[in-house]
């Protein structure tokens, strides 16, 4: 009699270890004890059981919603992305033994128009004698190119392809160091990806070429190769610029400083194609040499900077508004050149100290415009009114630069 007690003690305590140990953690007997730890927790107690036994896994009873920032960087990506294209550039080399090996280029571009017309990197279509776009869905296409300007590194190809969508153009003249940017493109041939960054300074550049690019927009989105010609894009998902290059010190990818080409420079390529079908450079029709200091002194001009004509092409806009190239042949180590020319200090009354400044000058102005070039010939210093001539309309016979 003296046992039940004891006995009755021992089956309430093991009752209770049962319960508390398999049953309150689930909460299917006692569920308060279960939601009490977690009061306000929106998860869910999902069991798993198999050949290795069973466990319990704690799983959101919902989607998360986003927060502010990623609702954004979303917004951009499904605007632009169905725009942006990749493009395969395949050209013709050769061998040891001249056998043809077709080698092949990537990069990106996006749509401008509904009918196909897409703006990339000129660097990106090369030399090419087949282009392929793929467009965001797969489906891939020829392409033609219609236009370039290898001084500002652009070009206009076009696809027979319905129903594109084109980006939206903003304005990049009032772009501010600190703003949020977005480039999307194919690098190293990831279709479709999306980096973020902000504007890290806006200056100029040499572009791929060597030629000067104005108002360039340097960004720490992370740019690497693939990612030529494709958008970079505003927090409204507008295309500001037209991403071409990388800082990399020789690593061939992302350093953490990428540069595009500022879309109103595109602009002036797409407004001299659709008057005139071609892009219409300014030129002076000139050969020039670079004054420096040392050079000045050396052969006795009246200041120690600018430009000195060489010689005028004919017929070009130079020769037309009277201006005088060399009459005098000299040498610069082994290279011929022709000294006694008019020496370029001015255009309009910007100061021209070296070809980047003339390049640069010229790029605030278009064929046919009218400008005023300060020289000094001889001793004397005159202004002479020009209009600037069509890069296209005049080539030097010799094949030297021309400016």
């Amino acid at each position: 009699m003296k046992l039940r007690p004891v006995l009755l003690v021992i089956l309430l305590l093991s009752g209770f270890y049962y319960v508390t140990t398999h049953s309150a953690s689930t909460g299917r007997i006692f569920p308060w004890l279960h939601s009490s730890s977690e009061s306000g927790a929106a998860t869910n107690d999902a069991p798993v059981s198999g050949p290795m036994g069973s466990f319990h896994l704690t799983e959101a009873a919902a989607q998360p919603a986003f927060d502010t920032e990623e609702q954004q960087n979303i917004a951009v990506y499904k605007k632009a992305i169905s725009s942006v294209v990749n493009i395969t550039s395949t050209e013709v080399a050769f061998d040891f033994f001249y056998g043809p090996v077709p080698q092949q280029g990537q990069g990106s571009g996006f749509v401008l128009t509904k009918d196909g017309l897409i703006l990339t990197n000129n660097h990106v279509i090369g030399n090419a004698q087949r282009l392929e776009v793929m467009l965001s869905d797969k489906h891939k296409y020829k392409a033609k190119v219609l236009a370039v300007d290898k001084n500002h590194d652009l070009a206009l190809i076009k696809i027979e392809a319905p129903n594109l969508t084109p980006v939206t153009l903003s304005d990049s003249r009032n772009l501010m160091v600190g703003q949020r940017v977005y480039a999307i493109g194919n690098p190293f041939g990831l279709n479709g990806t999306m980096t973020r960054g902000i504007i890290s300074a806006i200056r100029s550049i040499r572009g791929p070429q060597g030629n000067p690019i104005e108002d360039a927009i340097q960004t720490d989105a992370a740019v690497n190769p693939g990612n030529s010609g494709g958008p970079l894009l505003n927090s409204k998902g507008e295309v500001i610029g037209i991403t071409t290059m990388i800082a990399s010190n020789g690593a061939d990818q992302s350093s953490g400083i990428g540069f595009a080409i500022p879309v109103n420079t595109a602009r002036a390529m797409l407004d001299d194609y659709a008057k005139y079908g071609y892009v219409r450079r300014p030129t002076l029709d000139i050969v020039t040499l670079p004054i420096g200091p040392d050079i000045a002194e050396q052969i006795g001009l009246p200041a120690d900077y600018g430009i000195l004509i060489e010689r005028v092409l004919p017929g070009g806009a130079a020769e037309k508004a009277g201006l005088h190239g060399g009459t005098q042949r000299a040498y610069q180590g082994n290279i011929p050149v022709m000294l006694g020319g008019d020496l370029i200090v001015a255009m309009d009354g910007q100061e021209i100290t070296s070809p980047q400044d003339l390049s640069a000058a010229m790029d605030s102005h278009r064929a046919g415009d009218a400008v005023t070039i300060t020289v000094f010939r001889g001793r004397k210093r005159m202004d002479v009114k020009v209009t600037l001539g069509d890069a296209r309309d005049q080539q030097d016979p010799r094949g030297a630069q021309s400016t």
